[in-house]
């Protein structure tokens, strides 16, 4: 099973890819609302998105392997206080990035007045969010269905009143929950690696120097932030050492492939012509859908309603404090990227 899901992870990954670039590269049609930046000095954009390449890469390691180091430090387990509050913190930016970063840029996409034709006057970028919000509950709850169809072991007792054909099953709990979580942690890379995508090229396609600079900051805190959402539920997970290998990576490395995309096809990029505005617009509305969803029901709302934090009011307060402050960094970051 995490063989085949880390297949689809890699193959959505790369349809994302090859749409993207596809869509940018029919970018020399320029409609009536694109512009030219008399300032473009293409040198100094160069520089910054080689600096962005190595230093976003890091940026994504240490938060992907900061709440992975449980086994060293004792303080960073799941089961601590200090974990639950951290993993708020990551939600609140897992969230903030949902709502304050992909769904606007999908909005100003799909809204564009370079898209003339009356079909998108309809409100695509909510649909499409809402749609992926409901696939993501529909392979989270037919992916744990899966597991307890499986796993779960027959038990079939003879008793006063029962027959032999009646037989009864037992799951153990545990083991449903790090199903669980490792269903969450495949789908949370999946949303977030389609927008680190649409933004790694953002950044390489980029002709501007102020505009390269500001993502290139950005970006470093955003793979940080998203990093420890994603470590922390892989650290839940119980993930073999290959896997949570495969995935940190898998993570680290796609803003950075993301980037050289960008400055591959940085010469035919427009990003007012009309296919890379739907593509990028509907990749980043399903991106928003499942990266709300994610923090809401699957991080927060499960991380809030645990016996440990409904039993500690203290927790509960240093937890909502670091949403709060997850929530405001990220939706501060909106101001750059």
């Amino acid at each position: 099973m995490k063989t085949k899901n880390m297949k689809l992870l890699l193959f959505f990954f790369s349809i994302s890819l090859v749409l993207i670039t596809a869509a940018e590269g029919h970018g020399k049609h320029q409609c009536e609302c694109s512009h030219d930046d008399d300032h473009t000095n293409k040198s100094a954009a160069h520089k910054y998105k080689i600096a962005a390449i190595p230093s976003v890469l890091i940026a994504g390691v240490i938060g992907v392997l900061f709440p992975l180091l449980g086994k060293i430090f004792p303080s960073l387990r799941p089961e601590t206080s200090f974990f639950f509050v951290t993993k708020a913190f990551a939600a609140g930016v897992i969230l903030a990035t949902g709502f304050m970063h992909v769904l606007p840029e999908a909005y100003t996409m799909l809204n564009s007045p370079c898209l003339t034709s009356e079909a998108w006057e309809f409100p695509f970028t909510g649909f499409i969010a809402m749609i992926a919000a409901i696939l993501t509950l529909s392979v989270d709850t037919f992916a744990t269905s899966s597991f307890y169809k499986s796993h779960c072991k027959a038990s079939k007792r003879i008793a006063d009143g029962e027959s032999a054909e009646s037989g009864e099953t037992s799951v153990d709990p545990d083991k449903a929950q790090i199903l669980r979580t490792r269903v969450i942690a495949q789908v949370l890379e999946l949303g977030i690696i389609v927008h680190s995508v649409v933004i790694g090229i953002s950044l390489g396609a980029s002709q501007s120097p102020d505009a390269a600079k500001a993502l290139f900051v950005a970006l470093m805190f955003h793979q940080c932030f998203e990093g420890l959402g994603l470590g922390g539920c892989i650290a839940q997970g119980k993930f073999k050492c290959l896997s949570v290998t495969i995935m940190s990576t898998f993570f680290a490395i796609t803003t950075p492939i993301g980037i050289v995309v960008g400055m591959g096809i940085a010469n035919s990029y427009d990003e007012s012509s009309p296919t890379a505005l739907i593509v990028q617009g509907v990749l980043n509305a399903a991106s928003a859908g499942i990266l709300i969803y994610m923090s809401l029901v699957d991080l927060l709302a499960a991380d809030f309603m645990h016996p440990k934090m409904q039993s500690n009011t203290g927790l509960q307060i240093m937890a909502h404090i670091s949403l709060l402050l997850g929530v405001g960094l990220m939706s501060l970051l909106a101001k750059w990227a």
